[in-house]
């Protein structure tokens, strides 16, 4: 009885910290004009609503797939003949309210799985090395969570180069309090140390 208890529990904390990734992701896209979600802001184009159109991707693969219970949906941009990184942008008919309500639809599927199986139960990735690929349900939800944080971090920089907009969550941004004069301040202070310890001053 207690094992079910803890395992429920753990199951119950895994899956907040994945909602609360999932939330944080889909919060940086919040206020954006349509050329700011699909601008490329990094070397490797790296852009708000293809690292949610990604994401989305990744989570139909290991919450779906892995335990047979494959997204119903067809994904052109992640069949095997699909142009590379075709996961990672949104075409101009992907709108980002498809993009929104695709991920969404991914976290209700997913939510399912989460529901339905024990954090022990098998699943297989097909995609990772054969010696690997046996896998539990727990350790995909580690995973998935890692991935998402991940991704989600790529969104708070991509948003603050944007619009200075950054911080957690809605509701903490867990940043230093401070004004536009501290910030502006602050990062003076620390291109100072920089070029000090590079011996640039």
């Amino acid at each position: 009885m207690l094992r079910c208890v803890n395992e429920a529990l753990r199951k119950a904390e895994l899956h907040r910290y994945l909602r609360t990734a999932r939330e944080v992701l889909l919060w940086k896209l919040d206020g954006l004009s349509e050329y700011d979600l699909r601008r490329p802001l990094t070397r490797t184009g790296t852009n708000l609503l293809g690292l949610v159109k990604h994401v989305a991707t990744v989570e139909t693969g290991y919450l779906g797939e892995v335990f047979d219970r494959p997204w119903p949906e067809p994904m052109p941009w992640a069949e095997p003949d699909a142009e590379p990184n075709a996961d990672m942008w949104a075409t101009e008919q992907e709108s980002p309210e498809r993009i929104v309500a695709f991920y969404r639809g991914v976290w209700a599927h997913s939510d399912a799985t989460i529901a339905a199986l024990d954090l022990e139960a098998p699943g297989r990735v097909p995609w990772w090395p054969p010696e690997r690929g046996a896998i539990s349900l727990e350790i995909v939800l580690v995973h998935v969570i890692a991935e998402t944080n991940r991704h989600a971090g790529h969104a708070d920089i991509l948003r603050e180069q944007l619009d200075g907009a950054a911080g957690l969550r809605a509701d903490n941004d867990n940043l230093a309090p401070g004004d536009e004069a501290w910030w502006a301040g602050y990062r003076e202070r620390l291109e100072a140390v920089a070029l000090r310890a590079a011996g640039r001053t």
